[in-house]
C-alpha cells in the first residue's frame, strides 16, 4: 500500500533526508537490542519509506554533501558517594573538573606506551587539558556525598569524522576528577579521585554509576561518581531540522515508520500492540539523542502520531495507553510553547470525537459476531476515561466534557436509529413521529430486545438462555438483569428499591443446584481420569480441570448475584465456601479411589507409585485453587460491608477458620499419599534386594543390582519429572538413594564402599542426568540437616553468639545485627582469642550475588561485644526456600597461619521478623537470638561423602572442601 498520501512528495523527501543524516552521522556504540549495521537500516527506511533504489541513492549523495553537523557530548553530574574525607572534621567541600583529552592512540602491542598510557590514565585533568576547555562544577561544603545534578555541554572538533574522533578522543579525561576546595595557606586542592572514560566505548545514552580511581594505592576506595552521558550533534545541516521544531519532525519519522509497521501486520492489525521493530527502534533512538530530545517531548511526538493514526488505520486502542500514563506522570504545563498546547489540546479533542463517532455505529465497528469485539470496545472506553482524567486534558480543554453523558447520547441514538431508522431524533419512549400505536410498541419492543441483547452480551454471555432453563435458573436470570439494567427516565426516577427480595426464597434452590451440578462433574472428571500427566508443562491429570471450572463457575455465579444485602450476603457467602471446601474433601477421597481402582490388578510397583506421583500434584493443585478464594471471591470487600454488622471474630470463625481448616486436611492428605507413595517405593526396593541376596555367588555383584537400578532410574526421573517439587521434597527421593547404600550393607551383600559409589550411585545419576540439580539438592539437603542440629543443640559446650534479625519487604533488605558473642574457647597460647564473624548466606548457589560480610576483629577477647549490622539485598522467596539460612562462623584471627575455627552457628531465614509480611513496628523491638555454636562432625557425613563421589562437578567439590577444611580446623584445635 502506498504510504504517500499522508505527506506529499516534497515533505517525504526532506523527511527521508533526515533520516539518512541520522544514520549516516549517528554515534555511540550500538545497544545490544539495535541494529548495529547501517546497510540494514538503509534497507529499512528505504522500504518504509517506498523509495525506489534510484530515488534512494540520488537523496544519499544529496546527505552525504550536507555539512556534516558539530558532535557534542552532553554530560551531567549527578553525584557521588563514598568519597574520601580531607577536612579535619572527616568530610570534604569536593567539586568536579570535566575535559576531553585529544590524543593520537599509539601501536598496539607497544609495552612502553601501554605502560605510558596507563600513567597518562591516572593523570590530573588540571594539568592535561587547558583552563579554558575545563569545565567545573559547584563545590558542595562539607559532605562525602555531594549531589551536583549540573549539566555539561562539550563540543568535538567539527572537522574530523566521526570515526577519527572515536578513535582518536579516546578518553573524557576527569570524568571524574573530584578536588576539595580547600581553603589552606597554601591554596593548593586535595586530590579524591580520577575518572577517565574512552568515548568509543560509550553508548549514545548512558547513567551509571562509575567507581574512582586512586593516584596511588595508599587509598584505593575512593568511593563512587554517578554520571549521564548522550552523544548528540549541534547545527545539522538537514533541510528538516533546519526549519521545523525537532519534535515535530520526531513526529512525523515515527508516524512514517509506525504506518509501514501496522501494515506490516495488516492481516491482525487489531491484535498489533504497539512494539516497533528493532529497525524502527534504533532509527528513533538515535534521531531522538541527536536532536537531544527530551523524555518528555519524546512521548509527546509518539501520542500525537499515534492518536492521529489510530483514526487512520486499525490497531487495538491500548497501545496509546502508555504514553497518556508518561505524559500525565511528566507533565509540566510550562514546558510547552502555545503552538504545542494548541497542537495537543487538538490532538485530545479529536480523538475523544472519533472515539465517540465509533460509539455512535458500535455494532458496526464492534460486531456482536466478532471474537475480539467485547474487548476492543472496552479498550476504547478505557482509553477515552483515561485520556479525560488527565492533567494535560483537564488544563487545555475546558470546559471538560462529561463522557458518560457523551457515551449514553451516542448509544441512545444508536438504539433509536437501529429501531426506528430515523436520525436526529431524540429518544423517547411513546408516541415516535408519524407512526400508529401498533408500529409504537413494536418499535418499544424491538428497542428493549436490542438493549436486552447488548446487555446479555457484554455481561452474561456465559449464561443459559432463559427459554429452555429451569424456573430457578430463570429467576436468577431475572433478578441479575433486573440489577443491571439502567432505565432512562423521562420525568422522574422509577422507584424500584428492595426488588432482590422477589428472589429470596429461590436463593437457597439456587446454592442447592449450584452444589449439585459441581458435585456430579467433579465425580464423572475423576471417573474417566486416567491419572496421566496432561502434557509436559501440566505435572496434573484432567480431573483437576475440571474441578478448576467447577470453582470458577461458582465464583463467577457469586459475581452475578451480587446480593445488595450485606448481612445476607454474608450468608450466602459462608454457603459458598463451604460448598467449595466440601467439594475439595470429597476430591480427595475420590481420586485416592480412583488410583486404587487403578492399580487394583497391577502387580507393578511402579506404575501404582507413578499414578500415586499424579495423586500427589493433583491435590497440590487443588490446595492452591482453595488458597485463592479469599481474593477471587473478594472477602476484603465483604468484611468491609460487614464493618458494624457481624463481629470481626465471627467472620473469622466462619470463613477463614474454614478454610483454614481445609488446607490443612489437604496438606495432610498430601502427606498421607506421599507415605503410600514411599511404601510403594520401600516395597520395591525390598523386592529387589531380596532378589540380590538370593542370587548366586557366581555372579558379579555389580550385574546382581542391575534391576534395582532399572527400577530406581524409572521411579526417580517419574518423580523428579512428573512430582512438583515440593512434593518431591517430601517424599524423600534423594533420601531414598542415599539410604541405599545402607540397605546394602546391612544385608551382607559384600560390595566394597568404593564399588557401592560407583557401581550403584555415580551410574545411577549418570542415568537420571540429575548431575548438576542432584548437588545443589544434597546440599540444600546438608544444611537442612545443620539447622535441624542447630535446633536440636541448647548446650554451649563452644559458646554462643546473638544476633538480631529483621527483613524489610518494601526494600527486600535482610538486616542482621552481630550483637556479641560469649564464652569462646582460648585458642591462642595466652589463653585468649582474637575473635571475628563471617557472614554468608547458604546455600551460595541460591545467593551466587551476595558477597560474604566480615566483623571487626575484637583483641584478646573471650566475650567479644561486635555491635555491627549489615544489610543484604535479596528477594523474599530465596529466604524462604528449604535449607535457606544464614551461616555465621567466628574465627580466631591468626596472623601467621590460618584462622582457627571458634565454632559455627545456622539461622533459619524463614523465621527472619518481617519476611511473611507481619509488621515489625520499630527495629529496636526485634528479638534477640542467641545461637549455640556447633562444630562439623567429627566422622564423615554421608552427604558429603556422596557429594566427594561426584568427581566431575566442580561445584559439588568445591562446597566438600570447604567443609572438610572447617572440620579440619575444629580437629586440629579440639
Amino acid at each position: 500500500m502506498d504510504l504517500s498520501h499522508r505527506f506529499s512528495k516534497e515533505e517525504l523527501n526532506l523527511l527521508y533526508e533526515e533520516v539518512l543524516y541520522t544514520i549516516l552521522h549517528r554515534l555511540g556504540k550500538s545497544e545490544p537490542n539495535h541494529v548495529a549495521d547501517a546497510n540494514e537500516l538503509y534497507d529499512y527506511v528505504q522500504k518504509a519509506f517506498g523509495m525506489d533504489p534510484e530515488e534512494h541513492h540520488n537523496i544519499l549523495q544529496k546527505v552525504k554533501r550536507l555539512e556534516k553537523p558539530i558532535f557534542c557530548l552532553k554530560v551531567t553530574v549527578k553525584q557521588a558517594k563514598g568519597i574520601l574525607g580531607k577536612d579535619v572534621s572527616g568530610l570534604s567541600d569536593p567539586y568536579c573538573l570535566l575535559g576531553i583529552e585529544s590524543k593520537k592512540q599509539e601501536p598496539l602491542g607497544d609495552s612502553s606506551s601501554h605502560h605510558e598510557n596507563k600513567k597518562r590514565l591516572k593523570a590530573v585533568v588540571k594539568n592535561m587539558i587547558p583552563e579554558d576547555q575545563t569545565h567545573r562544577t559547584q563545590v558542595i561544603n562539607q559532605t562525602l556525598n555531594p549531589e551536583w545534578n549540573e549539566t555539561f555541554m562539550l563540543d568535538m572538533d567539527a572537522v574530523e569524522s566521526v570515526r577519527q574522533k572515536l578513535g582518536e578522543l579516546t578518553d573524557l579525561h576527569g570524568l571524574k576528577r573530584i578536588f576539595k576546595d580547600a581553603r589552606k595557606d597554601k591554596g593548593q586542592d586535595d586530590f579524591l579521585g580520577n575518572l577517565v572514560l574512552r568515548l568509543q566505548d560509550l553508548h549514545c545514552r548512558s547513567d551509571c554509576w562509575y567507581k574512582l580511581e586512586p593516584r596511588t594505592e595508599t587509598y584505593p576506595d575512593r568511593g563512587q561518581c554517578h554520571l549521564q552521558f548522550l552523544l548528540t550533534h549541534k547545527k545539522r545541516d538537514s533541510s528538516s531540522s533546519k526549519n521545523q521544531p525537532s519534535y515535530t519532525v520526531h513526529r512525523h519519522l515515527l508516524q512514517q515508520m509506525v504506518s509501514y509497521e501496522i501494515l506490516q501486520h495488516q492481516a491482525e492489525s487489531t491484535s498489533w500492540d504497539g512494539e516497533l521493530s528493532k529497525h524502527a527502534s534504533t532509527i528513533l533512538y538515535l534521531h531522538a539523542a541527536q536532536k537531544d530530545l527530551s523524555d518528555f517531548h519524546q512521548v509527546m511526538a509518539q501520542w500525537l502520531a499515534y492518536s492521529k493514526l489510530y483514526q487512520i488505520l486499525e490497531f487495538n486502542s491500548s497501545c496509546l495507553l502508555h504514553q497518556i500514563t508518561s505524559i500525565e506522570y511528566q507533565w509540566v504545563q510550562e514546558r510547552l510553547r502555545p503552538e504545542q498546547k494548541e497542537e495537543l489540546a487538538e490532538s485530545f479533542q479529536s480523538l475523544l470525537a472519533y472515539g465517540i463517532s465509533l460509539l455512535r455505529k458500535y455494532r458496526i465497528v464492534f460486531p456482536l459476531s466478532a471474537p475480539r469485539s467485547t474487548h476492543r470496545l472496552q479498550s476504547l472506553l478505557r482509553l477515552l476515561v483515561q485520556m479525560c482524567k488527565m492533567k494535560a486534558f483537564r488544563e487545555l480543554c475546558t470546559p471538560n466534557p462529561d463522557l458518560p453523558q457523551m457515551v449514553t447520547e451516542a448509544l441512545k441514538t444508536h438504539w433509536f436509529f437501529t429501531v426506528t431508522g430515523q436520525q436526529n431524533q431524540r429518544l423517547i419512549f411513546l408516541p415516535f413521529p408519524l407512526q400508529t400505536m401498533e408500529e409504537n410498541g413494536k418499535a418499544l419492543v424491538r428497542l428493549l430486545m436490542e438493549v436486552n441483547g447488548d446487555l446479555q452480551h457484554y455481561v452474561f454471555s456465559l449464561l443459559p438462555s432463559p427459554t429452555s432453563a429451569p424456573c430457578s435458573q430463570q429467576l436468577f436470570l431475572l433478578q441479575r438483569r433486573s440489577q443491571s439494567c439502567v432505565c432512562i427516565p423521562r420525568d422522574g426516577p422509577l422507584a424500584l428499591t428492595d426488588f432482590h427480595r422477589w428472589f429470596k426464597e429461590a436463593i437457597p434452590k439456587w446454592l442447592q443446584k449450584t452444589y449439585a451440578i459441581a458435585l456430579e462433574r467433579t465425580q464423572r472428571a475423576i471417573h474417566v481420569d486416567q491419572l496421566t500427566p496432561l502434557g509436559e508443562l501440566n505435572k496434573h491429570s484432567t480431573s483437576t480441570v475440571d474441578l478448576s471450572t467447577c470453582y470458577a463457575q461458582i465464583v463467577k455465579t457469586w459475581q452475578q448475584l451480587d446480593w445488595p444485602d450485606p448481612e445476607e450476603a454474608f450468608m450466602i457467602m459462608v454457603k459458598f465456601v463451604e460448598d467449595m471446601c466440601k467439594l475439595a474433601l470429597t476430591y480427595c477421597k475420590l481420586i485416592k479411589t480412583r488410583a486404587e481402582e487403578l492399580s487394583l490388578n497391577q502387580q507393578d510397583e511402579g506404575d501404582a507409585a507413578n499414578r500415586l506421583c499424579i495423586v500427589v500434584n493433583n491435590v497440590e493443585q487443588l490446595r492452591l485453587l482453595i488458597l485463592k478464594l479469599p481474593s477471587q471471591l473478594d472477602w476484603g470487600h465483604l468484611e468491609q460491608q460487614m464493618g458494624g454488622i457481624i463481629e470481626p471474630e465471627q467472620i473469622q470463625h466462619t470463613l477463614h477458620n474454614q478454610l483454614e481448616g481445609t488446607v490443612t486436611c489437604l496438606d495432610h492428605e498430601i502427606r498421607d499419599v506421599v507415605k503410600t507413595l514411599a511404601a510403594k517405593l520401600d516395597a520395591g526396593i525390598t523386592r529387589h534386594i531380596q532378589e540380590l541376596a538370593a542370587s548366586s555367588d557366581s555372579r558379579k555383584p555389580e550385574d546382581s543390582i542391575v534391576p534395582l537400578m532399572k527400577f530406581l532410574e524409572s521411579e526417580l526421573q517419574y518423580m523428579n519429572e512428573h512430582l512438583v517439587q515440593e512434593n518431591f521434597n517430601r517424599s524423600n527421593g534423594f533420601t531414598v538413594v542415599l539410604t541405599l547404600e545402607l540397605c546394602f550393607h546391612a544385608e551382607g551383600c559384600g560390595l566394597p564402599m568404593d564399588t557401592l559409589h560407583t557401581a550403584v550411585f555415580m551410574e545411577l545419576e549418570n542415568k537420571l542426568k540429575l548431575c548438576s540439580a542432584t548437588s545443589r539438592k544434597l546440599i540444600q539437603l546438608y544444611f537442612c540437616e545443620r539447622i535441624q542440629q542447630q535446633l536440636e543443640t541448647s548446650a554451649e559446650k563452644y559458646g554462643a553468639v546473638t544476633i538480631k534479625a529483621l527483613y524489610r519487604p518494601s526494600e527486600q533488605k535482610l538486616r542482621i545485627e552481630v550483637l556479641n558473642a560469649v564464652n569462646l574457647i582460648p585458642l591462642d597460647s595466652n589463653g585468649s582469642s582474637d575473635p571475628f564473624v563471617q557472614l554468608t548466606l547458604e546455600p551460595r548457589h541460591e545467593f551466587p550475588e551476595v558477597v560474604p560480610r566480615t566483623t571487626q576483629c575484637q583483641k584478646n577477647e573471650l566475650h567479644p561485644l561486635f555491635d555491627e549490622a549489615f544489610e543484604f539485598l535479596v528477594p523474599p522467596e530465596k529466604c524462604q526456600q528449604d535449607g535457606a539460612c544464614l551461616l555465621l562462623t567466628v574465627f580466631d584471627y591468626d596472623t601467621l597461619g590460618a584462622n582457627d575455627l571458634e565454632g559455627e552457628a545456622f539461622f533459619p531465614l524463614c523465621d527472619v521478623p518481617g519476611l511473611t509480611g507481619d509488621k515489625v513496628a520499630d527495629a529496636a523491638r526485634v528479638p534477640q537470638t542467641r545461637l549455640p555454636l556447633i562444630h562439623p562432625k567429627p566422622s564423615g557425613d554421608p552427604i558429603l561423602k556422596l557429594l566427594e563421589s561426584r568427581k566431575g562437578d566442580k561445584e559439588a567439590q568445591a562446597f566438600v572442601k570447604l567443609r572438610k577444611q572447617r572440620a579440619k580446623q575444629s580437629k586440629e584445635h579440639l
